[in-house]
């Protein structure tokens, strides 16, 4: 009677600690699932096509849209003042239009946080760009046409 009492609790012992590993092993998992930064979501070649036509078209003041950002944050981190520039995200609208959208966070002067939204729509077919949003608009010239 001994011998099956210790191997019903040598059993239990055992199955509480597998329990507790894969808990723990699951609860890792989810965490780094959750998380950790993840590399770039692959892009098709449209929205590829898409993000590189907004990134190189000029900007008011800078050759392309891409560096007149970069050169923003540049400035802004010389001047010792806090700056993030997200990611740049793709999203097919519809046909060959697709919104591109890039948020900046930047410190004023006073220490308060600004918040923008980028929003720029790419038309493939037409080669073209246009500002969606109103800090997109202060930094996209305007086109020589009168496109709605």
């Amino acid at each position: 009677m001994t011998d099956s009492g210790t191997f019903s609790r040598s059993f239990g012992i055992h199955l509480i600690r597998y329990t507790i590993a894969a808990v723990l092993l699951l609860g890792g998992l989810y965490y780094a699932w959750t998380t950790l930064p993840s590399t770039t979501p692959s892009r098709d070649k449209r929205e590829a096509e898409a993000l590189t036509l907004v990134q190189g078209h000029p900007a008011i003041g800078h050759p392309t849209i891409l560096k007149a950002m970069n050169e923003h944050v540049r400035i802004m981190k010389d001047r010792g003042q806090g700056v993030r520039l997200g990611e740049w995200r793709v999203k097919h609208v519809e046909g060959d239009i697709y919104e591109i959208r890039v948020q900046l966070r930047d410190q004023g002067a006073r220490g308060q946080w600004f918040e923008r939204e980028f929003i720029w729509h790419a038309h493939l077919e037409l080669k073209k760009v246009n500002a969606a949003s109103l800090p997109a608009d202060g930094v996209t010239p305007k086109g020589t046409d009168s496109d709605p």
